[in-house]
């Protein structure tokens, strides 16, 4: 059984928990986001952290979140935690008033699977925010 719930990353061990996971989802393959801006989810099982996920007010697109990191302990992949985060971040999103979430993947197609089936679309921003090959993704949450 995993439970899911939106964690403050001012708590110090919160925050070591949310790097120690990024170091372990994404090793070097990418920058370790700020984990003060934004709102933070933990996942876990009986009492480890074993996924996270976190989405930021959006630069990309306007009264939209950006759904900046989401990664998933080797371990437990493939027990729909990535799906049950980002229905998490929806629903941050909807309480908070935004008109949809976006994100980006690399090279990930699992990731890009998960989108879609969480109904995320591809779009084309009016400003590409990352590398030539890179696909991004919409969700309307209105």
């Amino acid at each position: 059984m995993y439970r899911i719930r939106a964690v403050d990353a001012d708590d110090d061990e919160v925050a070591e928990a949310l790097r120690e996971l990024h170091r372990q989802t994404f090793f070097d393959g990418a920058a370790l986001p700020r984990f003060d801006v934004g709102t933070w989810w933990l996942a876990h099982r009986d009492n480890q952290a074993v996924a996270f996920a976190g989405v930021v007010p959006s630069t990309h697109t306007r009264n939209g979140g950006y759904f900046c990191r989401v990664g998933v302990l080797q371990r437990h992949r493939g027990r729909g935690l990535q799906l049950r985060l980002m229905r998490a971040v929806e629903a941050s999103g909807r309480r908070v008033g935004w008109d949809s979430i976006v994100s980006d993947t690399t090279d990930n197609p699992v990731s890009a699977n998960n989108f879609i089936q969480a109904g995320y679309r591809l779009y084309e921003p009016d400003a590409p925010w990352a590398w030539s090959n890179t696909l991004y993704w919409r969700k309307r949450l209105r």
